[in-house]
Protein backbone atom coordinates (compact mmCIF):
# COMPACT_ATOMS: atom_id res chain seq x y z
CA UNK A 1 0.00 0.00 0.00
CA UNK A 2 1.30 3.47 -0.89
CA UNK A 3 1.39 6.10 1.83
CA UNK A 4 2.63 9.01 -0.30
CA UNK A 5 -0.78 10.51 -1.15
CA UNK A 6 -2.87 8.89 1.57
CA UNK A 7 -6.62 8.72 1.23
CA UNK A 8 -9.04 6.95 3.56
CA UNK A 9 -9.32 3.53 1.88
CA UNK A 10 -13.11 3.18 1.88
CA UNK A 11 -15.89 5.08 0.14
CA UNK A 12 -16.80 8.22 2.09
CA UNK A 13 -20.35 9.23 3.00
CA UNK A 14 -20.76 12.70 1.46
CA UNK A 15 -22.14 14.06 4.76
CA UNK A 16 -18.72 13.39 6.27
CA UNK A 17 -16.33 14.23 3.45
CA UNK A 18 -14.37 16.95 5.28
CA UNK A 19 -10.84 15.59 5.91
CA UNK A 20 -10.08 15.40 9.64
CA UNK A 21 -6.99 14.25 11.56
CA UNK A 22 -7.86 13.18 15.10
CA UNK A 23 -5.00 13.29 17.65
CA UNK A 24 -5.13 11.30 20.89
CA UNK A 25 -2.51 10.04 23.35
CA UNK A 26 -4.45 6.80 23.73
CA UNK A 27 -6.92 4.66 21.79
CA UNK A 28 -8.84 1.64 23.11
CA UNK A 29 -9.86 0.10 19.79
CA UNK A 30 -9.63 -3.56 20.75
CA UNK A 31 -8.17 -5.65 23.58
CA UNK A 32 -5.02 -6.82 21.73
CA UNK A 33 -3.81 -3.27 21.01
CA UNK A 34 -2.76 -2.10 24.47
CA UNK A 35 -2.15 1.61 23.90
CA UNK A 36 -4.73 3.01 26.35
CA UNK A 37 -5.17 3.63 30.06
CA UNK A 38 -8.83 4.43 30.68
CA UNK A 39 -11.80 6.61 29.77
CA UNK A 40 -10.01 8.89 27.29
CA UNK A 41 -8.89 5.83 25.32
CA UNK A 42 -12.27 4.08 25.54
CA UNK A 43 -13.81 7.26 24.14
CA UNK A 44 -11.34 7.68 21.25
CA UNK A 45 -11.54 3.95 20.43
CA UNK A 46 -15.31 4.10 20.12
CA UNK A 47 -14.96 7.27 18.03
CA UNK A 48 -12.63 5.45 15.59
CA UNK A 49 -15.10 2.56 15.29
CA UNK A 50 -18.01 4.90 14.61
CA UNK A 51 -15.98 6.86 12.05
CA UNK A 52 -15.55 3.54 10.21
CA UNK A 53 -19.23 2.60 10.52
CA UNK A 54 -20.36 6.01 9.26
CA UNK A 55 -17.72 6.12 6.52
CA UNK A 56 -16.16 9.36 7.73
CA UNK A 57 -13.12 10.96 6.09
CA UNK A 58 -11.09 10.83 9.28
CA UNK A 59 -7.74 9.38 10.37
CA UNK A 60 -6.44 8.73 13.89
CA UNK A 61 -2.98 9.85 15.01
CA UNK A 62 -1.57 8.21 18.14
CA UNK A 63 1.52 6.64 19.66
CA UNK A 64 2.65 3.01 19.69
CA UNK A 65 3.50 2.47 23.36
CA UNK A 66 6.11 -0.28 23.66
CA UNK A 67 5.05 -1.23 27.20
CA UNK A 68 1.50 0.11 26.99
CA UNK A 69 0.08 1.77 30.11
CA UNK A 70 1.30 -1.08 32.34
CA UNK A 71 0.22 -4.64 33.09
CA UNK A 72 -1.64 -4.98 36.35
CA UNK A 73 -0.41 -8.08 38.13
CA UNK A 74 -0.36 -9.17 41.78
CA UNK A 75 2.22 -9.44 44.51
CA UNK A 76 2.38 -12.60 46.63
CA UNK A 77 -0.26 -11.21 49.00
CA UNK A 78 -2.63 -10.38 46.09
CA UNK A 79 -1.90 -6.65 46.21
CA UNK A 80 -1.25 -4.66 43.05
CA UNK A 81 1.99 -5.12 41.14
CA UNK A 82 2.93 -2.86 38.24
CA UNK A 83 4.62 -4.71 35.38
CA UNK A 84 6.15 -3.29 32.20
CA UNK A 85 6.09 -5.94 29.49
CA UNK A 86 7.01 -5.39 25.87
CA UNK A 87 4.09 -5.57 23.46
CA UNK A 88 4.50 -7.17 20.03
CA UNK A 89 1.91 -6.81 17.25
CA UNK A 90 1.76 -8.63 13.92
CA UNK A 91 -1.30 -6.71 12.70
CA UNK A 92 0.32 -3.27 12.33
CA UNK A 93 1.74 -2.41 8.91
CA UNK A 94 5.12 -0.72 8.49
CA UNK A 95 4.44 2.41 6.42
CA UNK A 96 8.14 2.70 5.51
CA UNK A 97 7.92 6.31 6.69
CA UNK A 98 10.75 7.52 8.91
CA UNK A 99 11.46 11.15 9.68
CA UNK A 100 13.14 13.38 12.23
CA UNK A 101 11.75 15.92 14.69
CA UNK A 102 13.57 18.15 17.18
CA UNK A 103 13.26 17.18 20.84
CA UNK A 104 15.55 18.88 23.35
CA UNK A 105 17.34 20.63 20.44
CA UNK A 106 18.32 17.20 19.21
CA UNK A 107 17.07 15.26 16.15
CA UNK A 108 14.94 12.23 17.05
CA UNK A 109 13.94 9.61 14.51
CA UNK A 110 10.24 8.74 14.30
CA UNK A 111 8.69 5.74 12.56
CA UNK A 112 5.02 5.43 11.59
CA UNK A 113 2.96 2.24 11.84
CA UNK A 114 -0.46 1.80 10.24
CA UNK A 115 -3.60 0.12 11.54
CA UNK A 116 -5.66 -0.92 8.54
CA UNK A 117 -9.38 -0.09 8.95
CA UNK A 118 -10.38 -3.67 8.21
CA UNK A 119 -8.26 -5.12 11.05
CA UNK A 120 -10.54 -3.95 13.86
CA UNK A 121 -13.21 -2.05 11.88
CA UNK A 122 -11.90 1.38 12.82
CA UNK A 123 -10.91 4.54 10.99
CA UNK A 124 -7.38 4.23 9.56
CA UNK A 125 -4.84 4.96 12.29
CA UNK A 126 -1.18 5.95 12.30
CA UNK A 127 0.90 5.20 15.39
CA UNK A 128 4.26 6.87 16.02
CA UNK A 129 7.30 5.23 17.61
CA UNK A 130 10.78 6.43 18.60
CA UNK A 131 11.84 2.93 19.68
CA UNK A 132 14.40 2.72 16.88
CA UNK A 133 18.08 1.71 16.76
CA UNK A 134 18.90 5.07 15.13
CA UNK A 135 17.94 6.84 18.39
CA UNK A 136 19.88 6.99 21.65
CA UNK A 137 18.31 5.17 24.59
CA UNK A 138 16.73 8.28 26.13
CA UNK A 139 14.98 9.09 22.82
CA UNK A 140 13.83 5.49 22.51
CA UNK A 141 12.10 5.72 25.92
CA UNK A 142 9.77 8.49 24.68
CA UNK A 143 7.35 5.85 23.37
CA UNK A 144 7.92 3.25 26.09
CA UNK A 145 5.28 4.15 28.67
CA UNK A 146 1.95 5.93 28.21
CA UNK A 147 1.91 9.00 30.52
CA UNK A 148 5.48 8.49 31.71
CA UNK A 149 5.99 9.74 35.26
CA UNK A 150 9.16 11.61 34.28
CA UNK A 151 8.18 15.20 33.44
CA UNK A 152 10.71 15.69 30.64
CA UNK A 153 9.71 12.39 29.03
CA UNK A 154 6.05 13.38 29.20
CA UNK A 155 6.73 16.73 27.51
CA UNK A 156 8.68 14.83 24.84
CA UNK A 157 5.64 12.57 24.33
CA UNK A 158 3.45 15.65 23.82
CA UNK A 159 5.92 16.98 21.23
CA UNK A 160 5.98 13.63 19.45
CA UNK A 161 2.19 13.46 19.23
CA UNK A 162 1.71 17.10 18.18
CA UNK A 163 4.73 18.00 16.06
CA UNK A 164 5.43 14.41 14.97
CA UNK A 165 1.78 13.82 14.11
CA UNK A 166 1.50 17.06 12.10
CA UNK A 167 4.74 16.31 10.23
CA UNK A 168 3.57 12.77 9.43
CA UNK A 169 0.33 14.19 7.99
CA UNK A 170 2.43 16.41 5.70
CA UNK A 171 4.47 13.40 4.58
CA UNK A 172 1.24 11.50 3.87
CA UNK A 173 -0.07 14.48 1.85
CA UNK A 174 -3.40 13.95 3.60
CA UNK A 175 -4.03 17.72 3.80
CA UNK A 176 -6.65 17.68 6.57
CA UNK A 177 -9.09 20.54 6.64
CA UNK A 178 -9.21 20.15 10.41
CA UNK A 179 -6.84 19.00 13.16
CA UNK A 180 -8.95 17.67 16.05
CA UNK A 181 -7.13 17.48 19.39
CA UNK A 182 -8.70 15.00 21.81
CA UNK A 183 -7.39 16.65 25.01
CA UNK A 184 -4.55 19.16 24.79
CA UNK A 185 -1.65 16.68 24.70
CA UNK A 186 -0.96 17.46 21.03
CA UNK A 187 -1.16 21.27 21.16
CA UNK A 188 2.52 21.47 20.13
CA UNK A 189 1.11 20.82 16.62
CA UNK A 190 -0.16 24.43 16.69
CA UNK A 191 3.43 25.73 16.75
CA UNK A 192 4.36 23.44 13.86
CA UNK A 193 1.36 24.73 11.87
CA UNK A 194 2.18 28.32 12.82
CA UNK A 195 5.65 27.89 11.34
CA UNK A 196 4.12 26.28 8.25
CA UNK A 197 1.39 28.88 7.62
CA UNK A 198 2.90 31.98 9.22
CA UNK A 199 -0.17 33.27 11.08
CA UNK A 200 -2.42 32.43 14.00
CA UNK A 201 -5.49 32.97 11.79
CA UNK A 202 -4.40 30.15 9.46
CA UNK A 203 -3.85 27.82 12.43
CA UNK A 204 -7.24 28.75 13.92
CA UNK A 205 -9.03 27.91 10.69
CA UNK A 206 -7.78 24.35 11.01
CA UNK A 207 -7.88 23.51 14.72
CA UNK A 208 -10.65 22.20 16.98
CA UNK A 209 -10.27 20.92 20.53
CA UNK A 210 -12.09 18.58 22.92
CA UNK A 211 -11.53 19.27 26.62
CA UNK A 212 -12.16 16.48 29.13
CA UNK A 213 -11.27 18.03 32.48
CA UNK A 214 -13.87 19.78 34.65
CA UNK A 215 -11.39 21.48 36.99
CA UNK A 216 -8.46 23.73 36.38
CA UNK A 217 -6.02 21.77 38.53
CA UNK A 218 -6.55 18.72 36.32
CA UNK A 219 -5.40 20.52 33.17
CA UNK A 220 -1.77 19.81 32.29
CA UNK A 221 0.70 22.60 33.01
CA UNK A 222 4.46 22.43 32.60
CA UNK A 223 7.33 24.79 33.26
CA UNK A 224 7.46 27.06 30.22
CA UNK A 225 11.29 27.15 30.31
CA UNK A 226 11.42 23.35 30.31
CA UNK A 227 9.03 23.33 27.33
CA UNK A 228 11.28 25.79 25.49
CA UNK A 229 14.39 23.74 26.29
CA UNK A 230 12.61 20.59 25.05
CA UNK A 231 11.87 22.29 21.65
CA UNK A 232 8.13 22.28 22.34
CA UNK A 233 7.67 25.59 20.51
CA UNK A 234 9.44 24.51 17.29
CA UNK A 235 12.33 26.95 17.76
CA UNK A 236 10.16 29.98 18.53
CA UNK A 237 11.58 32.45 21.07
CA UNK A 238 9.87 32.53 24.45
CA UNK A 239 8.81 36.18 24.12
CA UNK A 240 7.08 35.33 20.85
CA UNK A 241 5.43 32.29 22.45
CA UNK A 242 4.06 34.49 25.24
CA UNK A 243 2.73 37.02 22.72
CA UNK A 244 1.17 34.28 20.64
CA UNK A 245 -0.45 32.31 23.49
CA UNK A 246 -1.04 35.06 26.08
CA UNK A 247 0.78 32.94 28.68
CA UNK A 248 2.05 34.80 31.72
CA UNK A 249 4.23 33.45 34.50
CA UNK A 250 6.35 30.31 34.47
CA UNK A 251 3.68 27.75 33.61
CA UNK A 252 2.62 26.71 30.13
CA UNK A 253 -1.05 25.66 30.31
CA UNK A 254 -1.68 23.23 27.45
CA UNK A 255 -5.50 23.43 27.61
CA UNK A 256 -5.51 27.23 27.71
CA UNK A 257 -3.18 27.30 24.68
CA UNK A 258 -5.52 24.88 22.88
CA UNK A 259 -8.54 27.08 23.66
CA UNK A 260 -6.68 30.05 22.18
CA UNK A 261 -5.43 28.26 19.05
CA UNK A 262 -8.70 26.46 18.25
CA UNK A 263 -11.59 28.02 16.34
CA UNK A 264 -14.06 25.93 18.36
CA UNK A 265 -13.93 23.58 21.34
CA UNK A 266 -16.29 21.22 23.12
CA UNK A 267 -16.89 19.76 26.55
CA UNK A 268 -17.88 16.10 26.80
CA UNK A 269 -21.34 16.32 28.41
CA UNK A 270 -23.93 19.09 28.62
CA UNK A 271 -23.02 19.70 32.28
CA UNK A 272 -19.30 19.67 31.46
CA UNK A 273 -19.89 22.24 28.71
CA UNK A 274 -21.44 24.56 31.31
CA UNK A 275 -18.67 23.86 33.85
CA UNK A 276 -15.99 24.52 31.19
CA UNK A 277 -17.51 27.80 30.01
CA UNK A 278 -17.65 28.97 33.62
CA UNK A 279 -14.14 27.74 34.41
CA UNK A 280 -12.41 29.25 31.36
CA UNK A 281 -14.65 32.34 31.11
CA UNK A 282 -12.21 34.46 33.10
CA UNK A 283 -9.51 34.08 30.41
CA UNK A 284 -9.52 36.32 27.36
CA UNK A 285 -9.18 35.28 23.71
CA UNK A 286 -10.50 31.76 24.12
CA UNK A 287 -12.77 30.13 21.56
CA UNK A 288 -16.40 29.18 22.08
CA UNK A 289 -16.92 25.95 24.05
CA UNK A 290 -19.87 23.83 22.89
CA UNK A 291 -20.96 20.46 24.31
CA UNK A 292 -21.00 17.06 22.63
CA UNK A 293 -21.81 14.28 25.08
CA UNK A 294 -19.48 11.30 25.04
CA UNK A 295 -20.78 7.95 23.89
CA UNK A 296 -19.64 4.37 23.28
CA UNK A 297 -19.81 2.16 20.21
CA UNK A 298 -22.95 0.02 20.46
CA UNK A 299 -21.83 -2.39 17.75
CA UNK A 300 -18.67 -3.26 19.69
CA UNK A 301 -20.02 -3.24 23.25
CA UNK A 302 -23.65 -4.35 23.31
CA UNK A 303 -24.82 -7.90 23.91
CA UNK A 304 -26.92 -8.38 20.77
CA UNK A 305 -28.80 -11.39 22.16
CA UNK A 306 -30.06 -9.43 25.17
CA UNK A 307 -31.34 -6.77 22.76
CA UNK A 308 -32.88 -9.47 20.55
CA UNK A 309 -34.80 -11.03 23.46
CA UNK A 310 -35.87 -7.60 24.66
CA UNK A 311 -37.19 -6.61 21.22
CA UNK A 312 -39.05 -9.92 20.95
CA UNK A 313 -40.60 -9.38 24.40
CA UNK A 314 -39.14 -12.75 25.39
CA UNK A 315 -38.73 -12.32 29.16
CA UNK A 316 -37.62 -15.90 29.82
CA UNK A 317 -35.01 -15.69 27.06
CA UNK A 318 -33.83 -12.31 28.38
CA UNK A 319 -33.45 -13.56 31.97
CA UNK A 320 -31.74 -16.74 30.82
CA UNK A 321 -29.27 -14.80 28.66
CA UNK A 322 -28.41 -12.40 31.51
CA UNK A 323 -27.85 -15.37 33.84
CA UNK A 324 -25.58 -17.00 31.25
CA UNK A 325 -23.57 -13.77 30.87
CA UNK A 326 -23.14 -13.56 34.65
CA UNK A 327 -22.08 -17.20 34.90
CA UNK A 328 -19.51 -16.82 32.11
CA UNK A 329 -18.06 -13.69 33.71
CA UNK A 330 -17.92 -15.36 37.12
CA UNK A 331 -15.57 -17.97 35.65
CA UNK A 332 -13.07 -15.15 35.08
CA UNK A 333 -13.61 -13.81 38.61
CA UNK A 334 -13.14 -17.29 40.12
CA UNK A 335 -10.01 -17.91 38.07
CA UNK A 336 -8.49 -14.65 39.33
CA UNK A 337 -9.66 -14.59 42.93
CA UNK A 338 -10.81 -18.08 43.93
CA UNK A 339 -14.27 -16.67 44.68
CA UNK A 340 -17.07 -18.75 43.11
CA UNK A 341 -20.04 -16.40 42.64
CA UNK A 342 -23.68 -17.37 42.15
CA UNK A 343 -25.45 -16.09 39.00
CA UNK A 344 -28.77 -16.00 40.91
CA UNK A 345 -27.43 -13.50 43.44
CA UNK A 346 -27.67 -9.73 42.98
CA UNK A 347 -24.27 -8.48 41.83
CA UNK A 348 -22.87 -4.97 42.27
CA UNK A 349 -19.84 -4.00 40.20
CA UNK A 350 -17.60 -0.96 40.68
CA UNK A 351 -15.03 -0.99 37.87
CA UNK A 352 -13.13 1.87 36.20
CA UNK A 353 -9.82 3.66 36.71
CA UNK A 354 -9.03 4.05 40.40
CA UNK A 355 -8.71 7.75 41.25
CA UNK A 356 -9.42 9.57 44.50
CA UNK A 357 -12.44 11.56 43.30
CA UNK A 358 -14.12 8.41 41.93
CA UNK A 359 -14.28 7.05 45.51
CA UNK A 360 -13.97 3.32 44.79
CA UNK A 361 -14.22 2.40 48.48
CA UNK A 362 -17.09 4.73 49.41
CA UNK A 363 -19.45 1.89 50.42
CA UNK A 364 -16.83 0.47 52.81
CA UNK A 365 -16.51 3.70 54.80
CA UNK A 366 -19.52 2.72 56.92
CA UNK A 367 -18.33 -0.73 57.93
CA UNK A 368 -21.45 -1.61 59.94
CA UNK A 369 -23.74 -0.96 56.98
CA UNK A 370 -21.30 -2.67 54.63
CA UNK A 371 -21.31 -5.78 56.86
CA UNK A 372 -25.11 -5.72 57.02
CA UNK A 373 -25.34 -5.44 53.24
CA UNK A 374 -23.03 -8.42 52.70
CA UNK A 375 -24.61 -10.65 55.34
CA UNK A 376 -28.26 -9.98 54.40
CA UNK A 377 -29.84 -13.43 54.04
CA UNK A 378 -33.13 -12.12 52.62
CA UNK A 379 -31.47 -10.04 49.92
CA UNK A 380 -28.01 -11.57 49.29
CA UNK A 381 -25.41 -9.46 47.50
CA UNK A 382 -22.08 -10.01 45.71
CA UNK A 383 -19.64 -7.17 45.02
CA UNK A 384 -16.80 -7.00 42.47
CA UNK A 385 -14.20 -4.23 42.23
CA UNK A 386 -11.73 -3.76 39.40
CA UNK A 387 -9.68 -0.96 37.85
CA UNK A 388 -6.18 0.23 37.12
CA UNK A 389 -4.86 3.16 39.14
CA UNK A 390 -2.20 5.36 37.53
CA UNK A 391 1.04 3.46 38.33
CA UNK A 392 2.46 6.23 40.56
CA UNK A 393 -0.86 7.35 42.11
CA UNK A 394 -0.01 5.86 45.48
CA UNK A 395 -3.22 6.89 47.30
CA UNK A 396 -5.28 5.16 44.56
CA UNK A 397 -3.03 2.08 44.69
CA UNK A 398 -3.48 2.08 48.45
CA UNK A 399 -7.29 2.15 48.01
CA UNK A 400 -7.03 -0.81 45.63
CA UNK A 401 -4.83 -2.78 48.04
CA UNK A 402 -7.08 -2.02 51.02
CA UNK A 403 -10.03 -3.44 49.09
CA UNK A 404 -7.97 -6.54 48.24
CA UNK A 405 -7.24 -7.11 51.94
CA UNK A 406 -10.86 -6.38 52.86
CA UNK A 407 -12.09 -8.89 50.28
CA UNK A 408 -10.18 -11.67 52.05
CA UNK A 409 -12.71 -11.44 54.90
CA UNK A 410 -15.76 -12.10 52.70
CA UNK A 411 -16.71 -14.93 50.39
CA UNK A 412 -18.95 -12.56 48.39
CA UNK A 413 -16.40 -9.79 47.66
CA UNK A 414 -13.82 -10.00 44.88
CA UNK A 415 -11.21 -7.61 43.49
CA UNK A 416 -10.03 -8.29 39.94
CA UNK A 417 -6.91 -7.13 38.12
CA UNK A 418 -6.27 -6.39 34.44
CA UNK A 419 -9.22 -4.08 33.88
CA UNK A 420 -8.92 -3.57 30.12
CA UNK A 421 -11.46 -3.80 27.29
CA UNK A 422 -11.94 -7.57 27.58
CA UNK A 423 -12.50 -7.72 31.34
CA UNK A 424 -14.52 -4.51 31.17
CA UNK A 425 -17.09 -6.13 28.89
CA UNK A 426 -17.23 -9.28 31.01
CA UNK A 427 -17.78 -7.37 34.26
CA UNK A 428 -20.52 -5.28 32.68
CA UNK A 429 -22.21 -8.54 31.71
CA UNK A 430 -21.68 -9.81 35.29
CA UNK A 431 -23.28 -6.74 36.77
CA UNK A 432 -26.89 -6.28 37.88
CA UNK A 433 -26.06 -2.86 39.32
CA UNK A 434 -23.27 -0.71 37.90
CA UNK A 435 -22.12 1.55 40.72
CA UNK A 436 -20.67 4.96 39.85
CA UNK A 437 -20.10 7.45 42.66
CA UNK A 438 -17.69 10.24 41.71
CA UNK A 439 -17.70 13.49 43.65
CA UNK A 440 -19.95 15.91 41.75
CA UNK A 441 -18.95 17.85 39.58
CA UNK A 442 -15.58 16.18 38.98
CA UNK A 443 -16.56 13.60 36.37
CA UNK A 444 -16.60 15.42 33.02
CA UNK A 445 -18.59 12.63 31.42
CA UNK A 446 -17.79 9.06 32.43
CA UNK A 447 -18.78 6.40 29.91
CA UNK A 448 -18.56 3.04 31.72
CA UNK A 449 -22.25 3.12 32.65
CA UNK A 450 -23.27 3.43 28.98
CA UNK A 451 -21.65 0.13 28.06
CA UNK A 452 -22.88 -1.45 31.30
CA UNK A 453 -26.46 -0.60 30.25
CA UNK A 454 -25.76 -2.09 26.80
CA UNK A 455 -25.10 -5.37 28.63
CA UNK A 456 -28.17 -5.45 30.87
CA UNK A 457 -26.81 -3.68 33.97
CA UNK A 458 -28.75 -0.95 35.79
CA UNK A 459 -26.89 2.26 36.59
CA UNK A 460 -26.75 3.62 40.13
CA UNK A 461 -24.82 6.86 40.29
CA UNK A 462 -24.20 10.28 41.75
CA UNK A 463 -25.62 13.01 39.50
CA UNK A 464 -22.57 13.89 37.39
CA UNK A 465 -21.33 13.88 33.80
CA UNK A 466 -23.47 12.01 31.27
CA UNK A 467 -25.74 10.65 34.04
CA UNK A 468 -27.55 14.02 34.24
CA UNK A 469 -28.76 13.47 30.66
CA UNK A 470 -29.67 9.82 31.15
CA UNK A 471 -31.07 8.65 34.46
CA UNK A 472 -34.73 9.03 35.24
CA UNK A 473 -34.71 7.74 38.82
CA UNK A 474 -36.59 4.49 39.28
CA UNK A 475 -37.40 4.28 35.57
CA UNK A 476 -34.08 3.47 33.84
CA UNK A 477 -31.64 3.63 36.75
CA UNK A 478 -31.04 5.16 40.18
CA UNK A 479 -29.43 8.47 41.06
CA UNK A 480 -28.38 10.15 44.31
CA UNK A 481 -30.56 13.30 44.48
CA UNK A 482 -28.18 16.25 44.08
CA UNK A 483 -27.88 18.98 46.68
CA UNK A 484 -25.90 22.23 46.74
CA UNK A 485 -22.53 20.45 46.65
CA UNK A 486 -20.62 23.68 46.01
CA UNK A 487 -21.36 25.03 49.46
CA UNK A 488 -20.55 22.01 51.61
CA UNK A 489 -17.23 20.45 52.59
CA UNK A 490 -15.82 17.35 50.91
CA UNK A 491 -16.43 15.40 54.12
CA UNK A 492 -20.11 16.44 54.21
CA UNK A 493 -20.49 15.57 50.53
CA UNK A 494 -19.01 12.10 51.08
CA UNK A 495 -21.28 11.52 54.10
CA UNK A 496 -24.39 12.63 52.23
CA UNK A 497 -23.64 10.51 49.13
CA UNK A 498 -22.77 7.46 51.24
CA UNK A 499 -26.04 7.62 53.19
CA UNK A 500 -28.13 8.19 50.09
CA UNK A 501 -26.47 5.29 48.25
CA UNK A 502 -27.22 2.92 51.12
CA UNK A 503 -30.82 4.17 51.32
CA UNK A 504 -31.29 3.54 47.59
CA UNK A 505 -29.71 0.08 47.82
CA UNK A 506 -31.52 -1.05 50.96
CA UNK A 507 -34.97 0.48 50.34
CA UNK A 508 -35.37 0.46 46.56
CA UNK A 509 -32.90 -1.61 44.58
CA UNK A 510 -32.71 -4.87 46.56
CA UNK A 511 -36.45 -5.22 47.29
CA UNK A 512 -37.18 -4.61 43.59
CA UNK A 513 -34.66 -7.15 42.35
CA UNK A 514 -35.80 -9.93 44.65
CA UNK A 515 -39.49 -9.17 45.27
CA UNK A 516 -40.57 -7.53 42.03
CA UNK A 517 -38.33 -8.86 39.28
CA UNK A 518 -40.77 -7.91 36.52
CA UNK A 519 -40.28 -4.24 37.38
CA UNK A 520 -36.51 -4.73 37.75
CA UNK A 521 -36.36 -6.24 34.26
CA UNK A 522 -38.35 -3.28 32.94
CA UNK A 523 -35.89 -0.81 34.50
CA UNK A 524 -32.99 -2.76 32.96
CA UNK A 525 -34.61 -2.73 29.53
CA UNK A 526 -35.53 0.96 29.75
CA UNK A 527 -31.85 1.68 30.37
CA UNK A 528 -30.86 -0.51 27.41
CA UNK A 529 -33.28 1.33 25.13
CA UNK A 530 -32.22 4.77 26.35
CA UNK A 531 -28.51 4.18 25.68
CA UNK A 532 -29.12 2.45 22.34
CA UNK A 533 -29.08 5.59 20.18
CA UNK A 534 -28.55 8.58 22.45
CA UNK A 535 -25.29 7.17 23.85
CA UNK A 536 -24.09 5.21 20.83
CA UNK A 537 -20.91 6.84 19.51
CA UNK A 538 -22.41 6.94 16.00
CA UNK A 539 -24.58 9.80 17.31
CA UNK A 540 -21.48 11.41 18.80
CA UNK A 541 -19.29 11.01 15.68
CA UNK A 542 -22.08 12.54 13.61
CA UNK A 543 -22.43 15.47 16.02
CA UNK A 544 -18.69 16.17 15.76
CA UNK A 545 -19.16 16.73 12.02
CA UNK A 546 -22.33 18.78 12.52
CA UNK A 547 -21.18 20.91 15.46
CA UNK A 548 -17.38 20.95 15.79
CA UNK A 549 -16.22 20.37 12.20
CA UNK A 550 -18.78 22.53 10.41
Amino acid sequence: MSFTNFKVPYSIDERFNKRVAYFSMEFAVHQPLKIYSGGLGFLSGSHMRSAYELRQNLIGIGILWKYGYYDQARNQDQTLQVQWNEKIYNFLEDTGIKFQIQIHEHPVWVKAWYLNPETFKSAPMFLLSTDLPENDYVSQTITHRLYDANVATKVAQFILLGVGGAKLIDLLNFNPELYHLNEAHAISSAFYLYKKYGSVEEVKKRMVFTTHTPEEAGNEKHDIFLCEKMSYFCGMKLDDVRKLTGMEGDQFNHSLAALRFAKLANGVSQLHGEVSRKMWGKYKDICEIKAITNAQNWMYWADKQLYHFMNENNDAGFDDRKKFLKKRAFDVVADQTGKWFNPNVFTIVWARRFAGYKRAELLTRDLARFEALLSNKKYPVQIIWAGKPYPVDYPAISDFNNLVHLSKNYSNVAVCTGYELGLSKRLKQASDLWLNNPRVPREASGTSGMTAAMNGAVNCSTNDGWICEFINHGNNGFVVPPIDYENISVHEQDEYDLNKLYEILENQVLPLYYDNHEVWRQITQNGMRDVRFQFDSNRMAQEYYEILYK
